[in-house]
């Protein structure tokens, strides 16, 4: 029995994986989590040899509100690393998935994937390999061949690229700051910085910046 975690702050989603994963014989939701905090929580109380049921792979949404599935990731592959985590999200292939596989992911998914497609991915990564659809493994290579091309902002730091996109959104520096629990000034630095990696002047011209290079969709 495959031991499962679904991390994703809406319900309708976690609702939904539970329901196609709990409809496979080897596959079992043993613990959902809204927000990156209840995630590394529960990932504790099911490794917990003395309480908890055990877990093989944590099912991750990229896009959270505070801690996002970038930091949790991180946060998950210090203290577990072996343990398997997907990660799931909206965007396109192209956008993340390279930045999550290199981070430790164990694969990328769309949430409009097939059911069955992610049920391979769960069984695969459970089996210790990583899962790679077509367009992420062309990503990949692509990334391997081309860096000397990359975009400015894939120089950011994980958390400069947090902020690059939520600025990038519109938020102002006090939304930014208390989405993130950051201070004020802890992301101006990091909009500074931003701005100066990526040569914009302003907030505009960085969401522009962002629309070209597709980072953030219209």
């Amino acid at each position: 029995m495959i031991r499962v975690l679904l991390v994703d702050d809406h319900l309708i989603v976690r609702q939904g994986l539970r329901q196609v994963l709990g409809e496979i014989a080897d596959l079992c939701v043993v613990a959902d989590a809204a927000d990156g905090v209840d995630a590394m929580r529960e990932v504790r109380r099911c490794l917990d040899p003395q309480v908890g049921p055990g877990l093989d792979v944590v099912m991750l949404d990229i896009a959270m509100p505070g801690r996002d599935g970038m930091e949790v990731l991180k946060l998950l592959k210090a203290e577990h690393p072996r343990l398997p985590v997907l990660m799931l999200s909206t965007y396109p292939d192209k956008q993340f998935a390279v930045r999550c596989l290199r981070a430790g992911a164990a694969g990328y998914l769309n949430k409009s994937a097939d059911p069955d497609e992610m049920v391979m991915a769960v069984r695969k990564a459970a089996a210790g390999g990583v899962y790679l659809t077509a367009s992420v493994a062309e990503a990949l290579a692509t990334s391997i061949s081309d860096v000397r091309a990359k975009p400015a902002h894939e120089s950011l730091s994980q958390r400069e690229h947090q902020v690059f996109r939520l600025l990038a959104q519109g938020q102002s520096v006090g939304q930014i700051a208390q989405a993130l629990h950051l201070s004020p000034n802890t992301v101006s630095t990091y909009r500074s910085r931003i701005l100066d990696k990526t040569g914009t002047r302003n907030d505009v011209e960085l969401a522009l910046y962002a629309v070209r290079q597709q980072v953030v969709m219209v």
